[in-house]
């Protein structure tokens, strides 16, 4: 994990792990770390320690801890870990972690001079609590239950629940409930602490109290008659009051050392007033939680994809978490693989719905080492509207937040942005004016972009559609914020000024289908495809135009502007605007950008105040446009306005083969917000467009996508493994079989060891035998690269075999009296078992005083195993 902050290895016995979490404390109260683990290990790995603890008769005889009951003798060791994650509590929820519970305070002490090493010292118990009572700044009678150290004697038993009862009785309504972990799953020394810390928090969050196991006689030496404490038996309600419930925890350890921690549950109510952050409230203009969320799934495989989704499906109907909670925990916190699927909901109902209905292939399988190239398309004039954003604005800080931005800058200038684009529908006409169209429909386009920026999504090349080329500059660096809002404002107003009876109409027609038509004033002001025209100049003369190409069945319409732009009617706006473009600052272009009115990249040429003059005048060539950014490799077109103007018109464009880039089955066509008319609310549109493009493995920045809002962590279902077995195949064999059974044949004869075949040398034999695959063995099971190798073992089975015919009686005292090895065996050659052929085995013993010693020789007519294999 590449931790550096201090790093303990603690031993006082029993009390280790709750001593690890006192002092883990410690360091993140002063400031010596910001997160921290603590917690214990227990492992019987020698049988020392157990002799020992039974000289001491520590040990229960039936391996149980029967804590408070009368036949208490001991405990029973068990073996365990647990680590728990601490963090000072405004750091977790500054980081949307899900807090389980709160250490209210903590205390550590010693018994100082004790009457031995295993009697518990009452006083010191005492005390260690009641300091820890200070540390949190409680009264006794707060404390509901205590997990108590429990150990299951008869001694220490009646000393813990008395010191339990000095301490913690006063003004006490209700008994105080006791229960030991121990009794369920035995004492786990070191990590006994730990254990019972994992237990309380367990039953904080589940407000029940697990039953305290093995009491059936309660002890006679602790006056239950005069403790206000009840020990449960049984699964039993932790009552809800006016506070939240709170736990004591001990831990006494043989060391004579003593912890004791005091567990708060994790209510909302009482995280939050303890934290006071008035400068994030500050930031965000509305405490409204988005209307809609977005999950996503991703696995290794189609098929786990499908199963996750099928967990999730079944899980949902049982969880409490919130909707919003489990988005931001699958989004956050889970790996994100290559095959993705994501799901628009608001409400649980609707997304068990989605599940329900989803397939495996209906998934994405996204190239996540090759992210898609974006590019930012920015709306011009005409796709306004009343209302644009106010999902957003209500709901989504940073979308407000830069509204708000853009509202102070215009408000300079005369115009309330805020009552123009929220206030109602008496404002319909106000918004069409140019004078208002101009800068509104900039400060939407901003505040998409900031809003795209803040959830990790960037641009790699932009481009805009007349005005919106000003939000496309500040996007990409020419222009700051105040200086593009401020240009763009008096670009509108110096041209609302212009004398009326001018307009603009839209032709699906080629430009040279247009062209010979045009007369007068009337002038080409857009060319947004191969049949996508616009034309601009007086009215008059413009119906006279109209009225040709629609003789020709030609469809026309016109658009909802004010002025002609893009025509001679700006001309008498030039010489003003000249004066307000050299005003301000600008920069070459920080990332790509492809003019509208060239339809190339122009990084430089619009860092200079006569490109934005010659804008107003010049046609705009958005179809080039679209090929230069087509030719550039983009696949992803997000547009950043109002409607999807641009993507039903860049989807129009045909290109020509220079355009080698051009893959129309993987570009990606996406809005940020779509008109009211379509039925779709703003977070549906531009949730649904985020999911596309994290399929599409574009890098999502999802922590920046739910900063603003009141997140935690929550438990989801577990990733569903896909498990792949590596072993070899393995064949019926007949390992079930006796030694007899599968070496022996019906006349008693050894299958590898073979016939005796005498020799004339003294205390010299021979055997002889053959063997193959289709023996009823498991040579099968041993495999190299796919060949049969006789394994080692066999080798053994006929050298004890053979030393059983030779020397009977020395070879089973010897095995008797386990004084007996086989020692300098060497195999010099694997044989290896033909598919075909049987192999020939001679197996050659010499009797000496004490030993037997044996060589094997194989043969299968070929000279490959001819060489001496074993000695």
């Amino acid at each position: 994990f590449g931790f550096q902050g201090p790093t303990m290895q603690l031993d006082t016995t029993c009390s280790s792990s709750l001593l690890a979490v006192h002092l883990a404390c410690q360091s993140l109260r002063n400031g010596e770390s910001n997160l921290a683990l603590a917690g214990g290990v227990n492992l019987m790995i020698s049988p020392e320690v157990t002799v020992g603890f039974c000289k001491l008769k520590a040990l229960s005889k039936d391996g149980r801890c029967k804590t408070f009951d009368a036949s208490a003798d001991g405990y029973g060791r068990g073996e365990g870990c647990g680590i728990v994650v601490l963090k000072r509590l405004s750091d977790a929820i500054d980081n949307q972690d899900n807090i389980l519970a709160l250490v209210k305070g903590s205390a550590v002490n010693h018994d100082g001079v004790s009457n031995g090493l295993t009697a518990p010292n009452g006083s010191a118990q005492t005390a260690v609590i009641r300091q820890a009572l200070i540390n949190a700044k409680l009264e006794p009678q707060q404390i509901q239950y205590v997990e108590a150290h429990g150990t299951g004697t008869a001694l220490g038993d009646p000393i813990e629940l008395l010191a339990l009862n000095r301490a913690l009785r006063a003004d006490r309504s209700s008994p105080l409930m006791v229960g030991s972990v121990k009794t369920n799953f035995g004492h786990l020394e070191a990590a006994a602490g730990v254990a019972g810390l994992i237990k309380v928090i367990l039953a904080l969050q589940h407000k029940q109290i697990p039953p305290h196991l093995h009491l059936t006689t309660p002890n006679p030496h602790i006056p239950w008659g005069q403790l206000a404490v009840d020990v449960p038996k049984a699964l039993t309600s932790w009552p809800e009051t006016e506070e939240p419930r709170r736990a004591g925890l001990s831990g006494f350890g043989m060391s004579g050392t003593n912890a004791h921690l005091i567990i708060e549950e994790a209510v909302s109510a009482s995280i939050y007033d303890e934290i006071s952050d008035e400068e994030s409230a500050s930031e965000s203009t509305t405490n409204a939680d988005r209307p809609w969320h977005l999950l996503t799934l991703s696995a290794k495989s189609e098929t786990a994809l499908g199963k996750l989704a099928e967990c999730y499906q079944s899980w949902l109907p049982g969880t409490s978490a919130p909707l919003a909670d489990t988005c931001f925990t699958a989004n956050t916190g889970r790996s994100h693989f290559s095959h993705r699927h994501t799901f628009v909901a608001d409400s649980k109902d609707a997304l068990r719905q989605q599940l329900n209905a989803f397939t495996a292939a209906d998934s994405t399988q996204s190239n996540i080492l090759s992210r898609p190239k974006i590019a930012f398309l920015f709306t011009g004039q005409g796709s306004q509207y009343i209302g644009m954003g106010r999902q957003l604005y209500q709901s989504e800080p940073v979308f407000g937040t830069a509204i708000d931005r853009c509202d102070r800058i215009l408000a300079k200038n005369g115009i309330n942005l805020i009552e123009l684009l929220y206030s109602g529908a008496e404002n319909t006409k106000a918004i069409d004016q140019t004078a208002n169209t101009q800068p509104v429909l900039f400060s939407v386009a901003y505040a998409l972009t900031e809003l795209w920026r803040a959830w990790g999504v960037f641009p790699d090349v932009v481009m805009g559609h007349s005005i919106g080329e000003y939000a496309a500059a500040v996007c990409a660096g020419i222009m700051d914020l105040q200086d593009g809002l401020r240009l763009l404002a008096a670009r509108g107003r110096v041209m609302q000024a212009l004398p009326s009876g001018g307009g603009m109409f839209s032709a699906m027609a080629s430009v040279r289908q247009v062209e010979p038509l045009l007369s007068g004033d009337v002038e080409i002001a857009a060319i947004n495809g191969p049949e996508s025209t616009v034309i601009s100049g007086p009215l008059t003369a413009l119906k006279t135009v109209v009225e040709q190409l629609e003789s020709q069945g030609i469809k026309t319409k016109q658009l909802p502007v004010s002025h002609a732009f893009h025509s001679k009617l700006m001309e008498p706006m030039l010489a003003e605007f000249e004066q307000l473009a050299s005003s301000i600052s600008y920069r070459t272009s920080e990332i790509s950008i492809v003019s509208s009115m060239t339809g190339q990249l122009a990084n430089v040429e619009m860092a200079n105040p006569d490109y934005w003059i010659e804008q107003i005048r010049q046609p705009v060539k958005f179809s080039t446009a679209m090929a230069s950014l087509m030719d550039d490799g983009c696949n992803t077109f997000v547009e950043i306005g109002p409607k999807p103007t641009l993507i039903a018109m860049g989807q129009g464009c045909t290109f020509d083969s220079s355009a080698t880039q051009q893959t129309p089955g993987k570009t990606i066509w996406l809005p940020s917000l779509l008109s009211p008319r379509r039925g779709t609310s703003d977070w549906q549109t531009i949730l649904s467009s985020l999911g596309q493009l994290y399929e599409a493995g574009a890098d999502i920045d999802w922590a920046g996508f739910d900063k603003g809002y009141p997140r935690q962590t929550v438990l989801l279902p577990n990733y569903p493994f896909q498990r792949q077995r590596y072993w070899l195949p393995v064949e019926d064999s007949v390992d079930n079989a006796t030694h007899s059974e599968r070496y022996f044949d019906a006349q008693g004869q050894h299958s590898l060891l073979g016939r005796s075949h005498p020799i004339a040398a003294q205390n010299i034999q021979c055997f002889e035998s053959q063997i193959s695959l289709n023996d009823p063995l498991v040579w099968s099971d041993h495999q190299v690269f796919r060949h049969t190798l006789l394994p080692a073992a066999a080798y053994i089975e006929i050298g004890l075999e053979a030393a059983r015919k030779v020397n009977t009686k020395q070879l089973t005292e010897n095995l008797a009296s386990n004084q007996y090895c086989l020692s300098s065996i060497s195999l010099h050659q694997g044989l290896w078992l033909d598919d075909l052929a049987s192999t020939q085995l001679q197996t050659i013993t010499t009797q000496q005083e004490r030993s037997t010693q044996f060589k094997i020789y194989s043969s299968t007519g070929s000279d490959k195993n001819n060489d001496e294999k074993t000695d």
